[in-house]
Formats: C-alpha cells, structure tokens, sequence
C-alpha cells in the first residue's frame, strides 16, 4: 500500500515533478494523487477548493476583472517500466532511451541540462507541478485564477473528468482564457484537431475455401479501400494564423471465420485527424465522400477548437510567454474549453514526440522557464 506522506509545494519545481512521477496514477487509478493535492491546496488559505471525484477545482477569490483557468489531467498511460523517475545530467550517450528519431526542437534546446525520465514526467505531471507551484506561490496574482487538477485524460471521453466538470459544475469553470499544461516543449500550441474514427464495412459470401469461386472473400475487396487511403492527399489549412495537418489513416482490420472459410465479411477502421475549421458534421461527410459507394460507420468523434490567438486575453498570453506559436497537432481539453465558449491555449514543458514513450522525459530547463514565465504573466 502506498504510504500517504505530505505533498511540499515549497519544493522546485523540478523536484515536485519528480515526486509527482512517482506517485502512480493510471487513468482510474488517481485517488492517492488526487488526495495529495487536494491536501496540499486545502493550506493554502487564498484558495477556495472544490473536489469533484477525483478532480480538484482550486479558486482565487479576488475579485479581478479578468479570470484565467490553469487546467491539467493527473492521471497518465499504463506503466512500461519506467517508474520511478530518475534524474540524469543530460542525454545520455548511447542509452537506448534517448535514440528516438525525432525531436521537436525548433530552438536548438538539446542538450541543455539535466532530464528528468520518469512515466508522466513529460504527459502531464510536469505543467501539474508548474500549476500547482504557481497555486501555491501567488496569493494575489493581477488576475483571478482557477486551478484545474483532473483525472481519465488518457482514457475514452465519457471519463474525462474535465468533461464531467463541464457537464456538473461549468461555473467552476467559467473563466475568459485557459491555459492547458498539455507538453509543447514550452511553446504555445493553439488550438488542436478534432478526431474521428470509422468503420468500412465489406460483405462477402462464404464458401469452403476449397472452393473459393463458390463465394466472395470479403477481405479481398479490402484492397480498393486501402489505394485510396494510399493515394489520399491530407489537407494543410492554415487556421487563425496557424497551419495544421490533417491525416487519414487505416488503424485497424479485422474479419475472417476459419482456416477453411472464404470470409463473408471485412471491417476497416480508420482515423482522422481535421482541422478545426472542420466540425464533425463536415468531417462526416468527407469521408463518406472519399469512400464514395462503401458502407461507412462513424464509431466516434470529437470536434477540434480554433486556435483564437486574435482574442485579446490569447494574444496578451503569448506576448508575455514569447515564441513563435504553432497549431497542435492531435486532440486535446482545449476543445473542453472552447465548448464553453472560454479560448484556450495549450502551453506546458516537455516534447510532445516522447508522452507515452517508454523514455518519457522531460528537460528540467523546460519546467523552470514555463514556470517563470507564467508567473511573470499572472504577476503582471
């Protein structure tokens, strides 16, 4: 049993990560977490504090003309032996778990420091340390702020805790700008895609395999479906300012009854990833248009959020952050946010090319600067 022991926001950042890390929290599993922090924010006497399950609402009561809501999901992907963290000076020469091919590095960060390895160092355990030393540091920042700490992030939506928040308590939420702790190698991301998948069903007849001409095998019919997918040129809009990539793919098949049986039926599913000025409506209707004449089955989706960076209390943020911003590429809560008509953006440490890898890190540089600059922004 996991030993309760008091949660210290008075630590660095850096250290608070680390200690964050090894405390497990699998989606359905952040009851220790969650009880950790919520100890910890009940302290502090600035802060009204509010817990939804597993999810954790901690609010200034300023009075400020203008709110901001810091939001970050606790729980991470399943272990892969990579628990508990460990600190090492810098990208170790020859280890294994520092070779993936490619890192998102637009400043030439590499080799900066120390890097902190660990299961939810980068995904998300890094911008909940940074969140949660600016909750406990900043009595009375320019701006009223509500700290969001939620659990089933990395599960499916029905378990989101942020949706369930939206859903039950939307004015715990209610804020002008979110800030979603999401890693983008401290680099505001606006935005993000929505994503959908599908199933393209295709029926066959049996027949004994011995005499397949009997029948019609239906995963052979698969072929067309996949040269389309092979042909399928994605969509580069550029939205508010920010281009995005969409992508189309093949994620999975199955059919086939036994060894000895032409199959009567072949179900593909496939995923797309839109730009936000798509709704799902519309990303709907484009796949049925590009697998014009097959059975197509939308299995689930979520609609992406524009990026908004021309609404003031955005723009103001990525003045003060700096850096050039780009479109995030993937879904995220942000579409929590704009669901509620509040304009998010996402803005955390760590590379986004290594959350959920077996060598998930993060660069101990990356969490010092967000922090810094974040709490220049909510200070100014």
């Amino acid at each position: 049993m996991l030993r309760r022991v008091k949660l210290d926001l008075g630590v660095d950042a850096a250290e608070l990560t680390a200690r964050l890390v090894d405390v497990p929290s699998v989606s359905g599993n952040e009851q220790a977490l969650a009880d950790l922090i919520a100890d910890a924010l009940a302290g502090l006497p600035h802060l009204t504090v509010h817990r939804d399950g597993h999810a954790l609402v901690a609010r200034t009561e300023l009075g400020r003309a203008e709110r901001v809501a810091i939001a970050g999901h606790m729980d991470t992907v399943p272990e892969a032996g990579n628990l508990p963290s460990r600190l090492v000076p810098g990208p170790e020469d020859g280890d294994p778990e520092d070779s993936e091919p490619e890192r998102s590095d637009p400043e030439g960060r590499e080799g900066r420091g120390p890097v902190l390895y660990g299961l939810g160092s980068c995904d998300m355990k890094s911008g909940v340390a940074v969140a949660l030393r600016l909750a406990a540091g900043l009595p009375e920042p320019s701006r009223d702020v509500t700290y969001v700490f939620y659990d089933c992030e990395e599960v499916e939506a029905e378990r989101n805790g942020l949706l369930r928040l939206s859903r039950t308590r939307p004015d715990l939420l209610a804020a002008d700008f979110a800030v979603l702790m999401e890693p983008t190698g401290a680099l505001v991301e606006g935005g993000c895609q929505g994503t959908m998948r599908a199933e393209i069903a295709l029926a066959g007849e049996r027949a004994h395999s011995a005499r397949s001409w009997m029948g019609h095998n239906a995963i052979h019919d698969a072929g067309p479906v996949l040269d389309v997918l092979r042909r399928y040129e994605p969509r580069q809009p550029v939205v508010d300012g920010l281009r995005f990539h969409e992508g189309l793919n093949a994620v999975g098949i199955r059919g086939g009854v036994a060894g000895n049986v032409i199959p009567d039926e072949c179900v593909l599913t496939v995923n797309y990833r839109f730009a936000p000025d798509r709704d799902t409506s519309a990303a709907a209707a484009h796949l049925r248009e590009v697998f014009a004449g097959w059975d197509v089955r939308v299995t689930d989706a979520a609609g992406g959020a524009r990026p908004g960076l021309d609404r003031p209390a955005a723009a103001s943020f990525v003045a003060a952050v700096g850096g050039a911003p780009r479109a995030k590429f993937g879904w995220t809560d942000v579409a929590r946010f704009d669901a509620l008509g509040i304009p998010a953006v996402n803005y955390g440490p760590g590379d986004p090319l290594v959350a959920h890898a077996r060598h998930e890190h993060v660069a101990l540089a990356e969490i010092e600067q967000c922090e810094t600059r974040m709490r220049a922004w909510l200070a100014s």
